[in-house]
């Protein structure tokens, strides 16, 4: 069976509470093995052999019936690991892990859609996609607290399918694949 991370948009956010305990029940009640979690912030892994288009709509069926709306993406150790290899930051993911973060995506991250952030936001902030990923330096955690730089990624059209986490999480998540 094949070992997946599913990473939850929004959840815990803004009074849009999904206990742990709930969404590995959840997780579980589809019939998905080895089901953990992973802090509180929308990160369940679990093994199947369904493919990945089947996996999100039973899940994101699952957890509309719970009463939450939520995109699910998914990454396989592989999908992780790639993230990992192509991260443009290693410096920094070294230095500030905590204020590095990685944007999954469904699709490839369009190219047009960081030419467009000058016109929205001038922060110190440095971004770069490569594939699925959007790679966020916050260059420290004074930087990450003031940063504009989600409101300018709105005016930009930045995919809205979409979920960040930090460098740490990223490293905790291949570990447990």
């Amino acid at each position: 069976m094949r070992r997946w991370a599913a990473l939850l948009r929004g959840v815990n956010l803004n009074g849009r509470k999904l206990p742990s305990a709930d969404l590995k029940a959840i997780v579980e009640s589809l019939g998905y093995g080895d089901v953990r979690t992973l802090l509180a912030s929308g990160n369940v892994l679990f093994a199947t052999d369904e493919p990945e288009d089947v996996i999100v709509a039973r899940l994101e069926a699952a957890f509309a019936a719970y009463g939450l709306t939520t995109d699910v993406l998914l990454r396989d150790r592989a999908g992780i690991q790639a993230a990992i290899d192509a991260n443009p930051f290693v410096e920094e993911a070294a230095d500030h892990p905590s204020h590095l973060l990685v944007v999954f995506h469904r699709e490839p991250f369009p190219p047009s859609a960081l030419e467009r952030i000058p016109d929205h936001h001038r922060g110190p902030e440095r971004l770069q996609a490569i594939g699925r990923e959007l790679y966020i330096d916050f260059l420290g955690s004074e930087t990450m607290r003031e940063s504009k730089l989600d409101q300018a990624m709105r005016k930009a059209r930045f995919p809205a399918i979409a979920t960040a986490r930090n460098w740490n999480t990223v490293g905790k998540l291949l570990a447990l694949l």
